[in-house]
């Protein structure tokens, strides 16, 4: 069967490395915008109460400018308008190590965590050609050959020698 050529999905990405916050912080405003539209996205995000709603705005706008900025360098098709979050990711940073002054002239340390902030944006119309159910069917699962044991000879006790 011929397969139609279909181009894969373009995605567009911006980060933000390095964020002073815990990825668990930040990966509570990066659900809240997951697959939504772009506009929706940005407005979702401007009314949040949380700390780093700004920061993923930011990052946000610039997948945004970088969607724009590729379809026009590179001569593609990608309507801004029909964007959206395709994936959000907060990933983990490294750590800084911290002391704290403790009673009794000790110290307790503790761990300030940073986190890298990925958007990425696609445009909602266009899909991947999912894998042909026909030519899947048709394809046969590679399995292992049984490969045959040699048998091992017993050893034979040696012939007892006659009396005479």
């Amino acid at each position: 069967m011929a397969k139609s050529a279909v181009a894969p999905v373009r995605e567009f990405r911006a980060e933000a490395r390095f964020q002073r916050t815990s990825p668990q912080k930040a990966k509570l405003v990066l659900d809240t915008i997951k697959g939504l539209r772009v506009e929706q996205a940005i407005n979702t995000i401007h009314f949040s109460t949380k700390r780093m709603a700004p920061v993923i705005e930011k990052v946000l706008r610039s997948a945004i400018a970088n969607a724009s900025y590729l379809s026009d360098d590179q001569g593609l098709d990608v309507d801004v308008d029909n964007l959206y979050v395709r994936t959000a990711i907060a990933n983990e940073g490294p750590r800084m190590k911290r002391i704290r002054p403790a009673p009794m002239g000790r110290a307790f340390r503790y761990q300030r965590r940073m986190t890298h902030i990925i958007v990425t944006v696609a445009e909602k119309g266009k899909t991947a050609e999912p894998v042909d159910a026909v030519s899947a069917a048709t394809v046969k699962p590679v399995g292992k050959k049984k490969v045959a044991a040699k048998k091992v000879a017993a050893k034979k006790a040696p012939a007892k020698k006659a009396k005479t």
